[in-house]
């Protein structure tokens, strides 16, 4: 409290004032509970050109009753306002989303509730988990309610068809652009394939004749395009990392 005021949660203003710091070249929000997704953070986040265009909006599941359940605190069809008003705000948007089978309770038709919405959600990647019991957690005592270990593994895979089908469509709708990233760095098997990431938080694996430093920026033509990353061409570096930081680097 401010004196008889209450103090508003003004996270766009952070986001803001982050973005504007001398030096930070990218801004990664992530991973915000989707009922508290708001206007401003998604103007905010199209606003600055230094906060990525990459929102991890965790799903969970796609049945109210599971997501009623699980305590998220909003429905399918609130879930998927939200990501439309998200992809309208903020230009090239790319969207993940973490997604559990199996949670105790689930039957095949909320199963399919699932699959519907992330068939509509058209997501750029998916982190699929099967449901394991923590201890402490409500969950983890409904063990009556536990889902055959059968049916969650062919659940699952079927989950797996529907977000890589749309992970590939996204990823071959990038072939022939350049897109810009950040060098993380070469690959411990050959080093002249570097892998860089974008804006969108997408992988690109990418050869060069020359050494770059982690941290560097550049841009690649997008030749190729797969599941889980894109390959290009080195087109140009735009500038040299300035700090000397260590990036975790995924390459092929």
């Amino acid at each position: 409290w401010l004196g008889d005021r209450r103090a508003r949660p003004l996270f766009a203003d952070l986001l803001t004032a982050v973005s504007n710091v001398e030096g930070i070249d990218r801004v990664r929000f992530t991973s915000p509970q989707p009922k508290d997704l708001r206007e401003d953070t998604i103007a905010a986040m199209a606003s600055n050109p230094s906060v990525c265009s990459h929102l991890h909006f965790p799903l969970q599941s796609g049945s109210d009753r599971v997501l009623a359940l699980m305590h998220r605190g909003y429905t399918a069809e609130r879930y998927l306002e939200k990501l439309v008003a998200a992809r309208a705000g903020i230009p090239d948007l790319a969207v993940t989303t973490d997604i559990i089978v199996g949670y105790p309770g689930e039957t095949e038709e909320d199963f399919e509730r699932t699959l519907e919405v992330a068939a509509a959600a058209e997501y750029d990647s998916a982190y699929t988990f099967i449901f394991s019991p923590r201890e402490g957690t409500e969950a983890a005592d409904m063990v009556d309610q536990f889902c055959d270990p059968i049916e969650v593994g062919d659940r699952f895979e079927r989950l797996r068809v529907v977000v890589e089908r749309s992970a590939l469509a996204k990823h071959m709708a990038r072939i022939g652009r350049t897109e810009e990233m950040i060098v993380e760095g070469p690959s411990k098997r050959d080093p002249e394939v570097f892998t860089g990431r974008t804006a969108q938080n997408k992988l690109v694996h990418f050869t060069s004749d020359r050494p770059l430093r982690s941290g560097t920026l550049a841009t690649a033509l997008i030749t190729e395009a797969s599941t889980h990353f894109l390959r290009g061409e080195l087109v140009d570096v735009l500038s040299v990392s300035r700090h000397r930081t260590r990036f975790a680097v995924t390459a092929g």
